[in-house]
């Protein structure tokens, strides 16, 4: 873990995240729900080995900053360095929070392209648990990111909310995620964005969620 100067807080950058593999959520991404659906003994073998190799082809990285929220309106968020995050729905969710907390996780790249050429290959099965595992995987980093910064903010007295928003959700457009990839130095962890706002590589993240002083009620229960 590194930090770096910045505006109010600084930039967190995470360069291992260690989590245990959420395999029951890759089993539910995947379709299969236990107790009602039948998997035979030998192709829950092969998929519990694809997960075990998606393990070794991942490598997480993140990065996570707080950031102080200056104003609100209706329909918008502007937040301390005065950029802004026009959604209806996500002042709602945040009403509240003097603060927000933004997170980036990344899987790597070295998981796409094998995902990628499995496909092309014609071994589209293993493609879709390679998928599956990276996608859950980037998803319980956030989790872990999330967690990590709650220890620091119950000291404080204050707490996140229990649920988070991405860019793309609701009406916070998906262009939002240029607003948010600067804020968060995402090139620091190999995250590059497209012109068209998409995160690459493919399996990356953006998210936010609000911080609330310990005093106030959890409106987001």
């Amino acid at each position: 873990m590194q930090d770096t100067p910045g505006r109010f807080w600084p930039v967190t950058v995470f360069d291992a995240i260690p989590l245990r593999t959420p395999v029951r959520e890759i089993y539910r991404r995947l379709g299969w729900r236990s107790g009602r659906t039948e998997l035979p003994d030998e192709r829950r073998r092969e998929v519990d080995r694809q997960i075990r190799e998606a393990e070794s082809l991942i490598r997480l990285r993140g990065s996570a900053r707080r950031i102080p929220i200056r104003g609100r309106e209706s329909g918008r968020i502007v937040l301390s360095g005065g950029e802004t995050l026009e959604s209806a729905k996500l002042s709602r969710f945040l009403e509240g929070c003097p603060e927000i907390l933004l997170m980036a996780a990344t899987a790597g790249g070295d998981i796409v392209a094998a995902a990628s050429r499995d496909t092309a290959a014609g071994s589209a099965t293993r493609g879709v648990v390679l998928d599956a595992a990276a996608s859950e995987i980037t998803d319980a980093a956030l989790d872990w990111i999330a967690a990590w910064f709650n220890g620091t903010l119950l000291r404080e007295g204050r707490r996140l909310l229990k649920r988070r928003y991405s860019p793309g959700y609701g009406d916070l457009a998906l262009e939002s995620q240029r607003i948010l990839f600067g804020l968060l130095e995402l090139d620091r962890i190999g995250v590059s964005l497209t012109d068209h706002s998409l995160l690459v590589p493919e399996k990356s993240v953006i998210a936010l969620t609000g911080i609330l002083p310990g005093t106030e009620p959890d409106h987001d229960r």
